[in-house]
């Protein structure tokens, strides 16, 4: 099987990583990481008739995307109109992470539990939702609603908080456009993990569950990233439990898509809270999650590329195998993130076990120097028979990188 992967950053390196041990693969744009493990070409994510252009010359099979921004803007349903089999769900799918308004909307269509909420696009009305709110002794969470990579939401702490996130977003545009619409919701309390599912039209499959940690600094402080470590599995998470995530979330969301007459192939990224012990949805991705997916791919032992094309033409998923083994990341992050970073710092690798995967996130190459060029700049992931060992692996190889205000979280897969 040939195998194009679309994107640039440690997820897509993870992804690369794991389908190159089971398939021919290419990746576009690449960074210089993933162009040590396959080649790739210098096209961005969004120029999708480039990127047909490219698949038809290299006879590809199966399409895998990696960032949502192309998704949302309908890549995957050109490509499909092209004749290729895509693993990622068109336009119409791709509003569950475009619009948090769509999004929540949906959610309440389908019965899904999640917070109390309300969608707004003038300012002041927002602030004086908050004020409600807070008033009835609720906090809130203030979303931009439109695509802000991550790092579009704000959990505020009191009024003053929230009326200062409103404005930020729908006055000084500090997420762009994507803040143009914004979702005021409840803050809910409680345990956050992220499941992945497969789904093929109205077949599912869910891989292990991993937890993420979004804030920037240890012990959950600061302001929300992209997300600065994984682990995989967690075992807070029963058997039990997981089913009734996907009874009460996953099956309700397959049957809505298909009453909208939305058809979907691809990974549903479902951000689960367990609010008074019950699983609430805090929000849908439309494509595999970072860093959770470096975590889960170290644990994949095989079966996935056959997984990603069922999903892609249609048909029933066949079991993707995974190993006992857990596995931690740690992301390794530019100072300053998230927010303004300096780039260009030259960085430095020395040797790592061989239980320890360095996958690159924002790298490049000048005059034969890597050096950073983004906010988080690598994630490290290591495996091990327990979480314990997985994690002193894993900071153990984070010494193995080195460049100039390097920071990170010293509490990754900290289990109390």
């Amino acid at each position: 099987m040939k195998i194009l992967v679309i994107g640039s950053g440690a997820r897509e390196h993870a992804l690369v990583w794991r389908l190159a041990q089971e398939a021919d693969v290419i990746c576009a744009p690449g960074n210089p990481g993933i162009e040590a493990e396959v080649p790739c070409f210098p096209i961005a994510a969004t120029d999708t008739a480039s990127l047909i252009g490219l698949a038809r010359e290299h006879r590809i099979d199966l399409v895998v995307y990696g960032p949502e921004d192309p998704l949302v803007l309908g890549g995957a349903d050109a490509f499909r109109e092209a004749g290729f089999a895509v693993f990622g769900p068109g336009a119409a799918g791709a509003q569950l992470e475009g619009s948090k308004a769509f999004s929540k909307e949906f959610m309440v269509s389908a019965g899904i539990p999640t917070a109390t909420h309300e969608s707004f696009v003038d300012a002041q009305t927002a602030k004086e939702y908050a004020r409600i709110r807070f008033a009835d002794g609720c906090g809130v969470v203030v979303k931009a609603s439109g695509n802000a990579l991550g790092k579009g939401v704000i959990v505020c702490e009191d009024i003053f908080e929230a009326e200062d996130a409103i404005h930020r977003i729908m006055i000084d545009k500090v997420f762009g456009e994507a803040g143009s619409e914004i979702v005021i919701e409840d803050r809910l309390e409680g345990r956050e993990f992220s499941l992945f599912t497969l789904i093929s039209d109205a077949y599912v499959s869910s891989m292990p569950v991993a937890r993420d940690y979004k804030r920037i600094g240890t012990g959950d402080t600061g302001p929300n990233t992209g997300g600065m470590g994984s682990f995989s599995p967690d075992p807070s998470i029963t058997p039990e439990l997981l089913e009734e995530v996907e009874e009460r979330i996953i099956r309700p969301t397959v049957v809505e898509l298909h009453r909208r007459g939305i058809a979907y192939r691809g990974n549903l990224f479902t951000g689960v809270m367990l609010h008074h012990g019950r699983p609430h949805c805090l929000e849908f991705n439309v494509r595999f999650g970072d860093p959770e997916t470096q975590s889960l791919m170290a644990r994949i032992s095989g079966g996935f590329a056959a997984a990603l094309y069922a999903a892609a033409v249609g048909e029933a998923i066949p079991p993707v195998q995974y190993s006992d083994d857990a596995a931690v990341t740690v992301v390794l992050a530019s100072a300053g993130y998230p927010g303004d970073y300096a780039r260009g710092k030259p960085i430095t690798l020395s040797p790592v076990d061989g239980n320890v995967k360095r996958f690159h996130a924002g790298t490049k190459l000048v005059d034969g120097q890597l050096v950073t060029s983004g906010g988080r700049v690598m994630s490290v992931t290591a495996t091990g028979p327990t979480i314990a060992s997985a994690r002193e692996a894993a900071y153990r190889a984070t010494e193995s990188v080195q460049f100039e205000g390097m920071q990170l979280r010293s509490d990754i897969a900290e289990l109390s």
